[in-house]
């Protein structure tokens, strides 16, 4: 068999070609906590994107709110040719679909808005982030943290239990 390979690699994960992007793939995920949908955020990434739509692969929207992006992101310059949106139906969906876009290698930026993040979820996007081969942003919704503040109590339920004790 030592003949009939010669000296070719004998291991087929030493013959795929590998660039510079697969050498140095492992990126960071941002996590942008936000009050505005993030807004305000997205018009801080927009010159970014707009450079990294030239490279022909995706940037990918996940479950973007209706907040405009699509005026912002052209304005800046981004190839509107070149935007995927992905609408999810559930938190764990749209990290799956993150994690899906960020290791596939046809996205050059992934955004995904959430509502918030769990220790868990962070651990798992840590993870991602070393065979991630685009950038990566969370917009976090630090609205969801926040504690239901108006909560209705009914009156009568309060006393239900004192009301059950009358009846021996």
């Amino acid at each position: 068999m030592n003949k009939l390979m010669g000296t070719a690699p004998r291991h087929p994960g030493l013959w795929v070609d590998l660039t510079d992007a697969d050498i140095h793939g492992s990126q960071t995920i941002q996590t942008l906590q936000t009050v505005t949908q993030g807004e305000s955020e997205l018009g801080q990434l927009c010159s970014q994107l707009a450079s990294l739509s030239q490279q022909g692969r995706w940037i990918v929207l996940i479950s973007p709110p209706h907040i405009g992006y699509k005026h912002m992101l052209a304005s800046a310059g981004v190839r509107m040719d070149r935007i995927l949106l992905v609408h999810t139906k559930d938190e764990v969906e749209t990290l799956w679909a993150m994690e899906k876009a960020l290791t596939s290698g046809t996205s050059s930026a992934v955004i995904t808005w959430t509502s918030s993040l769990d220790a868990r979820d962070s651990r798992r996007l840590e993870i991602v982030a070393k065979s991630a081969r685009a950038l990566g942003v969370v917009i976090e919704d630090v609205n969801a943290h926040s504690p239901e503040k108006h909560q209705i109590v009914n009156p009568s339920m309060t006393n239900a239990t004192s009301n059950f004790s009358a009846f021996h």
